[in-house]
């Protein structure tokens, strides 16, 4: 009897985590589990054409590579759901690869450049980051959208300059380089948008 029941108990555990979801539900920003990886959906359609079944056409984004397919699934076709888990993890220090440690175990691990990808200019020591998860495997790190970095090479700037005076280069401390006003000196601490590497304001 307790083995039948450890048996039904699995089989319960298996059903939860193969959550699907119909296409009549699909909404932007839901996550599919299609051909063993993790997609979100970006754009959908539901097609009622004149003659034959309903279907949903969709645009998909791949989390692991960031491309986007187009992809179309019958009226009601049910799809597994991608669950992702999201971990907020603290970079510690560079020892070739970085190290991050987990905000609520302490577990630390190490990520490559590749793994953290083209945002690893903003990176500084002690920034808490959420680290995406699929199946075991890391996905991607989401930065916040804005960070603030210290200007370490810069041209002088130029007294009296105004923000509408012109831009030039300027290398931040964590390797970054932002267009910035004239007016700005190496020392001052910026504040620049992750998504554009764009300079938002001094703070």
């Amino acid at each position: 009897m307790v083995g039948a029941w450890a048996v039904d108990f699995k089989a319960c555990a298996i059903w939860e985590v193969m959550i699907v979801i119909s296409s009549n539900d699909f909404r932007n920003g839901v996550s599919i589990d299609l051909d063993g990886d993790a997609f979100i959906v970006v754009d959908f359609q539901h097609v009622k054409p004149g003659k034959g079944s309903a279907f949903v056409r969709t645009k998909l984004k791949n989390v692991r590579t960031g491309g986007v397919v187009e992809r179309t699934f019958a009226a009601g076709e049910k799809v597994p759901k991608a669950h992702l888990e999201r971990k907020q993890m603290q970079y510690l220090y560079n020892d070739g690869d970085y190290v991050f440690m987990d905000n609520q175990t302490y577990e630390q691990m190490s990520l490559t450049a590749d793994q953290i990808g083209p945002k690893l200019k903003y990176l500084k020591e002690n920034m808490d980051l959420y680290i995406l998860f699929f199946k075991g495997d890391i996905l991607g790190v989401d930065f916040p959208p804005q960070v603030e970095l210290t200007v370490v090479q810069t041209d002088p700037g130029i007294p009296g300059a105004t923000a509408t005076g012109g831009t030039k280069p300027a290398v931040t401390d964590t390797g970054a380089t932002v267009k910035v006003p004239i007016f700005i000196n190496e020392g001052d601490v910026i504040r620049v948008n992750t998504e554009t590497n764009e300079y938002i304001e001094r703070v």
